[in-house]
């Protein structure tokens, strides 16, 4: 997402972006002092948080680091850019619900998290909302890039060295790409600078995914068929493929077995049409094949 919004926001003015290698400015988020000095320093109109710890399973041993990247850090931007009068726009996740039933989650559902990962996700939230009013925070899922490694791409290569592949058949939720949380980011923040009257009645939480819903068995099918279409000449190993449900795969964190996330506020705010989920993996596949 950090790589996509150095692309998207561009245009907007003015780029500093930092990660935890940075020198000269901090962006370390376990160097909360640090953060802080960088803001000062820099004194920008908008922060853009992409930043988060993410390995759910680690997060569970490691709750005190979780902590700090995922509450503590963003809590630090958010006092930060108040003082300044700026906005922060902040990522979190479906795993701030409880996965329960099959109905797409709006904003104002209760949380329940599962997971240390989706508790100290959900407690940014929180610290965030206290601290700062000017607010954008995209509860996105299931997030996939043409750089780095990802599930399509774990997917085409057990294809080829497997001849049975067993997947996931009981989660339900959006693949969203990390182009389109980038893109929509840029467009919300333009409009926000643009019409000033949307200013205080804007900021909050919105729910940012790709239309429609799959899971992840009908996810690989997608992604192995699509593959094939594309790069005939593909071998693949593989003659079958399972449906399984998540106690086949146990792990330290819970998942949520339910990951809709109802979109309609997003879309009725900034005037948006978020695109089929299968429309971003097609163009993700295009340029990783």
């Amino acid at each position: 997402v950090g790589w996509e919004l150095q692309r998207s926001l561009s245009p907007l003015g003015e780029l500093i972006a930092l990660d935890n290698d940075s020198t000269e400015l901090c962006g370390d988020f376990t160097n909360l002092p640090g953060l802080a000095d960088t803001i000062r320093t820099v004194r920008p109109d908008v922060i853009v948080n992409a930043a988060a710890h993410t390995a759910v399973d680690k997060a569970e041993s490691e709750p005190a680091l979780a902590r700090s990247i995922n509450a503590l850090a963003p809590q630090v931007l958010a006092t930060e850019s108040a003082q300044l009068g700026a906005w922060l726009v902040h990522y979190s996740t479906d795993y701030v619900f409880d996965g329960s039933g099959s109905t797409p989650r709006v904003e104002t559902d209760p949380t329940g998290p599962l997971s240390e990962y989706g508790r100290n996700k959900l407690e940014g939230e929180q610290l965030i909302a206290a601290a700062n009013p000017r607010h954008l925070i995209f509860r996105t899922s299931w997030v996939y890039a043409a750089r780095g490694g990802n599930f399509a791409k774990t997917m085409l290569r057990l294809a080829q060295e497997r001849d049975k592949l067993t997947v996931i058949n009981d989660q339900i939720g959006a693949p969203t790409g990390a182009d389109l949380l980038a893109d929509i980011t840029a467009h919300a923040i333009r409009q926000v600078f643009q019409q000033e009257e949307l200013t205080e009645t804007t900021a909050g939480i919105y729910h940012l995914v790709a239309a429609g819903e799959t899971n992840w068995f009908e996810y690989a099918k997608h992604v192995l068929a699509q593959a094939k279409q594309a790069q005939p000449a593909i071998e693949f190993k593989v003659t079958d493929i399972q449906p399984v449900p998540t106690s086949a795969f146990p792990t330290p964190a819970r998942r949520p077995h339910n990951s809709r996330l109802n979109t309609a506020k997003l879309q009725r705010t900034f005037g948006l049409t978020l695109p089929h989920w299968q429309v971003g993996v097609n163009r993700m596949l295009a340029e990783i094949l």
